[in-house]
Parts: C-alpha cells; structure tokens; sequence
C-alpha cells in the first residue's frame, strides 16, 4: 500500500526540528529511515533545494525554502507527484503560521510542535487519494518536476565521511558533479548591520564621484596630484570590498575587514587637504563601524542544546 508515513519540519542551517508528525509505525525498516533523516538534517544547507533519497522499501523527499526545510517518509511505490505536492503544502502553511524571525531564534527542538495538527490532516488527506482535489496543483508540481527533476541522493553519498559540497544550478540540473568548496553561511543580518552596509555604499559613491572631479580637474590643469584620483578610487573600492566582506563569508575574513579599514584611513590622511574635519570623521567612522559589524555577523554554527 502507497502512503506517506512520516514528515518533519527542520531548520536548514543546523539541523533544529522545529515541527514532527506522531508517528505509530515502529517497524525496524521505517526506524532506520528516521536514522537518515537525522543524517540529512546535518547536511541540509549542502543540498539543493529539493532532493530524494532512496532506502529500498522507503523514499525520502524534502524540499528547502527561507531557511526552512520540510521533510516527509513514504513508501518506495508512493507517487512522487503527490509526494511534493504534500510537502507543498506543508510549506505554505508553514510560512503563513510562523514568520522567519521565529524559526531564526528558535533554539529549542519541536518549539513548534503544534504544527504537528496540521501535518497529520494532511498527510491523512494525501494517504486518501480518491478525496484528493488539487488536480491543477498536481498538474501543476507534474510539470515542474518534469522540468526541474529533485536531485537524487545515493546511500553512498549520505554515509561519506566528507558529506555534500554545494551543488551549483548546472550540475544540480543533470551533470551530478559535485563542487569543491563548500558554501559557509552567516547569522541572519541584523539592523546595525544594514545600516553599515547601506553607509559604505555611500562613501563608497562619494569616493568614486569625487574620484571622477579629480580627473576633469586634472585634464583642466595639468599642474594636479594624479596621486588624489588614485586615493579617492582607493578608498571606494575598500568600501565596497567592506560591502562584500559583510555579505559574503570568505577566509581571514576578520583580518581583511581590519586591513581594509586600515586603507580606508590611509586614503583619508592623504586626502586631508581636500576633506574637512568633518568629512573625514564621517568616512573614518563609517569604515569603523562597517568593521564591528563585519566581525559581529559570524559564521553559523549548531545550536549547543539540542540533538537531532
């Protein structure tokens, strides 16, 4: 008999259960599947955003949206239609319930097990197909699987010691070659840390308009410093390297930070004659503070108090 067994709703970054079916099925195959899905929680930010993983007499299907993942057990005879439509709708209703500051600062497991009431009517709905009336959805997921088949994980690549690197969108489409270097998240921005962004960008603008005055200048008088145009586009592209460095994880992230704020100073000593007091206040503070927030927003790690 084709059913779905199982779901659970998981946070990406670190594996947190957020939400889980009750489940009444005790039998050893169907335990050893809630093994992987243990397994698969831990990867879950190496994976593409929808996958399937098949264990013999049972499939596992997941998809991944807004840092959330939404899990589901069934058997290996259950339509795969059905299956994404199921968790689907898992999803949907999950995003409407609970917004994404929630899932982010949950720190305890199934903090949000209530859920659960949602998740056992609609999976009894799914495992009732005849009382099914989501034809156009169907069609629908039909055609988008069609298009953008789940990648399919193998027992192999599950159990290996190094895990998953991050799939990129043209293997994930077919080629099945797995990337090199991982992909390392960071904590959700906060509003200090948007506030910095958004100041960089706007020294980074300031640099590079007076950058291009001090050319016109130079082609007007060819007594001028070459060497200001330089500083002034110096110092924007620190501000935008600062911009970078906040979005995106890279190594010695810290000591570039610092060394770019180090540029950022210079540039603005040397311009000390076309700057005043309080222009160079600005500049210097702003790269100061783009530095705290740069070193504030750290990389994501596992919550300490919960075992998936």
């Amino acid at each position: 008999m084709s059913m779905i067994l199982s779901a659970s709703v998981v946070r990406v970054r670190d594996g947190l259960p957020l939400s889980a079916s009750t489940d009444y099925d005790q039998s050893t195959g169907v335990q050893e599947c809630r093994k992987y899905f243990k397994m698969l929680s831990k990867k879950l930010s190496q994976l593409p955003d929808r996958c399937t993983l098949k264990t013999g007499q049972y499939n596992i299907n997941f998809i991944s949206s807004l840092g959330v993942s939404y899990m589901m057990l069934c058997t290996e005879n259950y339509p795969s239609v059905l299956a994404f439509c199921f968790l689907d709708e898992l999803q949907k209703e999950f995003i409407t319930t609970y917004n994404m500051m929630k899932t982010n600062t949950a720190v305890r497991p199934y903090c949000f097990i209530e859920f659960d009431n949602f998740i056992q009517r609609t999976k009894q709905r799914y495992n009732n197909t005849r009382s099914l009336s989501t034809k156009m959805n169907l069609a629908d997921m039909q055609t988008e699987i069609k298009l953008r088949p789940p990648y399919q994980i193998s027992l192999s690549e599950l159990d290996s010691a190094n895990g998953f690197a991050h799939l990129s969108a043209a293997e994930y489409r077919g080629t099945g070659k797995i990337s090199a270097a991982p992909h390392q998240r960071l904590d959700p921005v906060t509003l200090p840390g948007i506030v910095s962004f958004v100041l960089s960008l706007l020294c980074g603008a300031l640099n590079l308009i007076r950058g291009f005055h001090a050319i016109e200048s130079l082609l007007q008088n060819e007594g001028e410093d070459f060497s200001y145009v330089i500083a002034f586009f110096l110092g924007t592209a620190a501000c935008l390297y600062q911009c970078y460095l906040f979005v995106y994880y890279t190594g010695w992230r810290n000591a570039k930070s610092f060394l770019t704020f180090g540029l950022i100073c210079l540039c603005n000593m040397y311009l000390y004659e076309l700057r005043n007091l309080w222009q160079l206040f600005f500049h210097v503070t702003v790269g100061a503070f783009s530095t705290l927030q740069i070193r504030l927003r750290r990389p994501q790690g596992k919550s300490p108090d919960y075992n998936v």
